[in-house]
């Protein structure tokens, strides 16, 4: 009888801690969105008006939307190195849309979530510098790419071939034969695949299969950007490249425009297929879902960004440090753990690693410029620690800076030539659209902001900023 209790008692020691542990919580699955040259104000929730955006929308309804949340920088390939690595634009090591690699030593968010152990994903445009071994999203933690890894490449909708997993995957477009054996960028004679869709198809396969593992999925669309090469001088209106204008074929809109709200149109379809994929796997409850773009607007192949008034009262653009060139739209939706509402937490991309490593209990390497929102998007505002500043380089256009510190935003110029502009600074408290330079009547925040931009650069052979890097 003795040995009896003995041997119930133990199986009730098991039996509780296999019940403890099958209570164990899955780590969140994790699904990052990025639209490619999408302004602040190109969807509905952030008061777009003329394209419909009914998921995006509904996403935000069901999830936090942030006012205050910027891009790493203001083109493409910068922006996603510090979105991947953490880092801000003085310190990355791709910054600009110009020659250079990331090296071993940089250390991505995917490779992290990958140590953790995260199935990884990236579908679309890769970009991360120039000129790219076709694996390169393999070196820096994905185990599974489809899509373009050039960042010109990707500017064709209907290209020759995508790249799967570091292979050329071939397609059934044919492009003008003087554009034939280059990076795969150029004009399409042929058009039968287009590039997005497949994309956005893979994606989906990726959720599918991923479904009973932890998952990382970076979604890097490549629209609404232009066909910069259709798109030229000659031949504006092809730059907009999509099969056909979908519902606003009878619109009384220019063709490049009609192509525009189309790619938008078609964004926030793939944002309502991912969430519908992520409900039929049952997973979306166990799901962090961020959606947000690289920059500002552009106005390329046709368009022009004040058609739709891409900004809103946002000032600038793609390439600009003003509001409009860095100012982005974010919505981060987990129902069940992410309350609905409305966050003015001032944030950026170099955020999106730390967020994402706490998230998953992964390891935070020290020494980054991000900070983690995670007690943002959970709700635990006294538990949120703040940026300083924040800061951003740009060594093409001759050079600029800009620091948002608190209500104040500073942008200097010409930074790159001997004698540059003098800086400008705007309180945004009560000029969003940055049209009253107030740096005369605050010099000492001038120079407080003058001194962070010096102390936030750290020189790079590949991108000289300051005229005495350049000699």
């Amino acid at each position: 009888m003795k040995h009896l209790c003995v041997i119930f008692a133990f199986l009730l020691v098991v039996t509780s801690f296999s019940a403890s542990y099958a209570e164990e919580p899955a780590p969140p699955n994790i699904v990052y969105i990025l639209a490619d040259d999408a302004g602040y104000a190109d969807f509905g929730c952030y008061g777009g008006e003329s394209i419909p955006t009914p998921n995006i929308d509904r996403m935000a309804a069901e999830g936090m939307r942030f006012t205050q949340h910027y891009a790493g920088d203001t083109v493409c390939a910068p922006s996603r190195c510090v979105l991947l690595t953490g880092l801000h634009t003085g310190h990355c090591r791709i910054r600009g849309n110009s020659p250079g690699v990331m090296r071993p030593e940089d250390v991505t968010v995917a490779e992290l979530l990958q140590d953790a152990g995260y199935r990884t994903g990236c579908s679309g445009k890769w970009g991360v510098g120039a000129p790219l071994p076709l694996d390169d999203p393999a070196h820096n933690g994905f185990d599974h790419f489809y899509g373009y890894i050039s960042m010109w490449h990707a500017h064709n909708f209907y290209p020759e071939f995508l790249i799967r997993d570091g292979q050329k995957d071939p397609l059934r477009n044919v492009v003008d034969e003087r554009w034939q054996g280059g990076d795969g960028r150029g004009i399409a004679t042929t058009k039968l695949d287009y590039a997005p869709f497949l994309i956005v198809d893979d994606a989906i396969e990726f959720i599918e299969e991923s479904s009973d593992q932890p998952f990382f999925l970076y979604l890097a669309l490549n629209t609404p950007h232009a066909n910069n090469e259709a798109g030229g001088a000659k031949t504006p209106e092809r730059g907009m490249e999509v099969p056909d204008f979908g519902p606003f074929a009878d619109e009384e809109w220019p063709g490049p425009e009609k192509g525009f709200a189309a790619m938008i149109h078609n964004i926030d379809l793939w944002v309502g297929r991912v969430l519908d994929t992520l409900k039929e796997q049952g997973i979306d409850d166990n799901t962090l879902v961020i959606f947000t773009s690289d920059n500002g607007p552009h106005q390329e192949g046709g368009h022009q960004m004040e058609y739709f008034n891409s900004n809103g009262e946002l000032r600038g653009m793609k390439r600009d440090f003003y509001q409009g060139g860095v100012r982005v739209p974010m919505i981060a939706h987990w129902p069940g753990r992410i309350a609905p509402g409305e966050s003015d937490h001032i944030c950026a991309f170099q955020d999106v690693l730390p967020t994402l490593t706490e998230l998953a209990g992964a390891e935070t390497p020290d020494g980054l410029d991000g900070i983690s929102m995670l007690p943002t998007l959970l709700s635990n505002n006294d538990a949120q620690t703040e940026h300083d500043y924040l800061y951003w380089e740009f060594s093409e256009q001759g050079g600029k800076q800009a620091v948002r510190q608190g209500p104040w935003m500073c942008v200097r110029l010409n930074v790159s030539r001997e004698t540059p502009s003098s800086p400008e600074l705007y309180d945004l408290r009560v000029d969003l659209s940055e049209t009253n330079d107030v740096a005369e009547d605050h010099p000492k925040i001038v120079q407080r902001m003058l001194g962070y931009m010096e102390a936030s650069h750290v020189p790079s052979d590949a991108y000289p900023l300051h005229f005495s890097e350049k000699n």
